[in-house]
Order: C-alpha cells, then structure tokens, then sequence
C-alpha cells in the first residue's frame, strides 16, 4: 500500500522538530558559561536576534497556511528559547553591548516584524499575503547563509577544521533534509527552497571536514609563518535559522603570537659563545 504525502510530511516534519529541538538547545552550555562568569566574554547576540525573528516569521506564516502544525510547534519553542537566551545576554552583558543588543532587538524583532506584519495585512489579501509572508521568510533563510560560508573560507584558507564542529555541520545537514521533505510532501516551496541551499551547504561543510580534518597538526607547526587572524566568534545557523557561536578565546590568540614573539627576539639574539 503506498504511503499518502501527508503521512511522509508528517513524517518529515516529526524528525525535523527533534532534530530543530536539539539544535535550539545546543547554545545551552554557551549560557551556562555566561551564567557562571557572570560575562558575556566575547560571545555575540546577533544569532539570538536573529533566530529569535526567524522563528517569528515562520511561525506567523504557518498560522496563517494552517496546515503546516509542525512548522507552528518548533517555531513556538523557538521563540520562548530564544527570549530566554535574549534576557540571560542582556542581564549579563556589559553597559556598551546591551545598549547595542537592545538596538537590534528593537529595530528588528519590534520595528521590522511590525512593518512586514503592517504590510501583509493590509497591503495583500487572500492567498498572496501567506505567499508575500512566505517569500520574505525564504529571503531571511537564504541571506544567512553568507555566515556558514565565511567559515567555509575560513577551513579553506587555514586548512583546519578547528572552527568547524563536525557534528553540528551533520546536525544541520540532516535538519535540512527533514525540512526539505517535509517542505515537498507538503508541497511548499517556501518550505523546502530554503532547505535545498542548507543541505549543499552542509554536504560542502562535511566534504572540507574530510579534507582537511588532518591539517590540525600541520597548522600548529606552520603557524608561526601563517599566523592565523583572530577569529571571535563564528556564526552557524541552520536553514530555519537556528543559530550558535563559538568563541575563540582572545586571551588564547595572545599567548600564542606573544610566545611567537619570544621565540623570534632569542633567534635574533647574537651569539656570544666562542669559536
């Protein structure tokens, strides 16, 4: 008996939410971290912010399909996730970053949702205003895709895996493959476009682990004629936006091109022992 698209969209979307689930879970130990020291440290808030208005988007688009619930129960967890990450950034971040956190958050969370949430109601009606909903949320998906690919150049450049966790780029590859179908079976392009780019993005991601997966120890020995450049942190998010960063510590970057530095004043030293 052939399996009905609604049972595979079902389906799909069942292994979509687990997987979205533990990927919105995966900045826990971040925060715990931020909790313990009381400091934001170098972390960033631009991914919260962002995933938090992602999920806002995706979400008022299913309301308004109605038919796409699983796409409405992962991107209600979403938002409650991602205010709580929002308020635990701000409650300890620094007087200069919260003022700016706050910023983004008002300019695209409260300004730019409201805009776009004015416009589809009044400006389209009917069956266009959940394609004009659903075509801005593809065009978000689709514009963060440019921080996954600086790592990309980053692996490329460095021949190093060090900033690219493997599993996370497996997590996110399968996150949107189950997307993807759910997107298909359900026959939303809106759906399923957005998560044809994640899923080539994250084959290209596991296609460089296997390359230069082995370049560790080759970078720490020619770093001292490469070094690398200080990388902060790194921006990861999946095709429905859930994003994640990973600090490079400074203090790291420091000793290391200080021991450098050591190292190249003693080869410099004169020689005074005698012939």
């Amino acid at each position: 008996m052939a399996i009905s698209h609604n049972t595979l969209a079902f389906t799909f979307g069942m292994l979509g939410n687990v997987i979205s689930f533990l990927v919105f879970l995966a900045p826990i130990p971040t925060f715990y971290r931020i909790y313990k020291k009381k400091s934001t440290e170098g972390f960033q808030s631009l991914p919260y912010v962002v995933a938090l208005f992602s999920s806002m988007l995706w979400l008022c688009y299913a309301l308004l399909k109605k038919d796409a619930v699983l796409l409405l129960t992962i991107n209600s967890f979403g938002c409650v996730i991602e205010i709580i990450y929002i308020i635990l950034y701000i409650t300890y971040a620094s007087r200069d970053v919260r003022n700016l956190t706050l910023k983004l958050f008002l300019a695209m969370n409260v300004g730019s949702f409201a805009l776009i949430l004015l416009v589809t109601h009044f400006a389209v009606h009917g069956s266009l205003r959940v394609q004009v909903l659903g075509w801005i949320c593809v065009s978000l998906s689709i514009s963060v895709f440019a921080a996954p690919l600086s790592i990309v150049a980053q692996v490329v450049r460095t021949k190093s895996v060090e900033f690219m966790p493997f599993n996370l780029s497996f997590t996110l590859t399968l996150s949107a493959i189950m997307w993807f179908g759910y997107g298909l079976f359900l026959k939303d392009i809106c759906i399923a476009l957005p998560n044809v780019l994640g899923f080539a993005l994250g084959l290209l991601q596991m296609l460089l682990y296997a390359i230069y997966r082995k370049g560790n120890k080759k970078v720490d020995k020619t770093e001292k004629k490469l070094p690398l450049e200080p990388l902060k942190s790194v921006v990861i998010a999946s095709p429905l936006e859930n994003g994640e960063v990973f600090p490079v510590e400074e203090k790291k970057q420091e000793k290391k091109s200080k021991e450098h530095g050591e190292e190249k004043e003693k080869s410099n030293e004169p020689n005074d022992s005698a012939v």
